[in-house]
Order: structure tokens, then sequence, then C-alpha cells
């Protein structure tokens, strides 16, 4: 009789079981079944860092949903993938090159081009296999980075699609700007507080 650890290891039982599951196609979804079908998109993580907590409870949320419908027999698709994050992520490899002495223009457009999709493989591999450490259920066959060409094409596609319908305009509004990057900002880019200030009024001469 094999003997007992003195405690539980995760890591070594764990990703025995997880890759079985995985060998075993288990996660797996087919476009061809006659099944009822249940689809989540995971929200992608940005790949400015490793998973945080937030992260850990929204993944547990989602896979408890696609397990319970994959119990019961439907087809069940859980979508992965990371974000470029875009200016968030130029933020974080600025940071690590103003560690070093250096700005992005001290090192030139194409190298720090080549400094961000370096920082990009790194997180964003190292995001995938906490996920399934974490034993998150995903069909990791069908995994997307929204650089890929066939994503970035797909939303292009979209965009013009929705501009030859009028559904987006160039217009005059106020909007986010970073004096720093030189470029708009969403509102989820721009960080609010509210204070106390003066309420002006302004006259017009009609």
């Amino acid at each position: 009789m094999p003997e007992l650890a003195p405690k539980y290891d995760p890591a070594a039982i764990e990703s025995r079981i997880y890759q079985s599951w995985a060998d075993a196609d288990v996660f797996g979804a087919s476009n061809t079944s006659e099944r009822d079908p249940y689809v989540i998109v995971i929200p992608l993580p940005n790949v400015t860092a490793a998973l945080h907590m937030g992260h850990g409870l929204n993944h547990t949320i989602q896979d408890l949903l696609i397990r319970f419908e994959r119990m019961r027999g439907r087809e069940v698709l859980w979508l992965p993938g990371t974000d470029h994050a875009g200016i968030a992520t130029q933020n974080v490899v600025e940071r690590q090159v103003a560690a070093e002495g250096q700005t992005r223009h001290d090192l030139g457009r194409e190298a720090f081009v080549e400094r961000v999709w370096a920082h990009v493989d790194q997180t964003g591999g190292a995001i995938l296999e906490q996920m399934k450490a974490a034993g998150s259920s995903c069909d990791w066959s069908r995994t997307q980075f929204t650089l890929d060409d066939h994503y970035y094409h797909a939303v292009m596609r979209s965009f013009v699609s929705l501009y030859k319908d009028g559904l987006i305009y160039r217009g005059h509004r106020v909007i986010h700007w970073c004096p720093r990057c030189l470029t708009s900002l969403s509102d989820e880019e721009a960080e609010f507080r509210e204070r106390d200030d003066h309420l002006y009024y302004i006259k017009y001469l009609i």
C-alpha cells in the first residue's frame, strides 16, 4: 500500500487529473452536435500581468455554470483567450523600461514593440497556465488572442459594416485625453474622483 504524503500536494495530484481530462477531450465542443448549445466567451484577461483574485472569482462562477450545463447534457463551449489591452500593456512595459533608465523613445519604435510582444508572450502564456492550474474547463483548442489575424480582421469587418450602416461616425465630442501618451482614453481607462469645486455661469451674447 502506498504511503500517504504528510500533507496534500495539489500540484502533484491536480495536474495529473487535469491532464487526464484534457487527454480525454472532455472540455471540447462540437459545432456539428445536435445537442442544445451553451456557450460562454470568457471576458478576456488583459496580458498586463498575472491573474488576480477578481479573475479567480469570475472564472469560478463561469466554470460552475459551464460544468453544470455540461452535466445536463448540453453541448458546452467555454471559449478562452487573452486581450492585448493596448494602452494598459504599453504602460506596464514603459514602466519596466523606465526602471532601466530609458524611455520608449530611447528604444525606438521597433525595439519597443519587440519588448511589448515579449511581455505579451510571457504574461499571456502564464495567464492560460494559471487558468489550467485552477481547473478551468475551457476548450483550449479554440484559444483566442485579440491580435490574432483572423480575430483582428473580424473586428475590422464589423467596424466597416457598422460604418456603412451609419452607426459609426466622426463628430466633435469631449473626450478623455492623456497628455503623456498623447492619445484618447476610454471611460474604463480614466480614473474618476469627486471633489468640491466652483460652479461657473457663462453669459453668451446672442
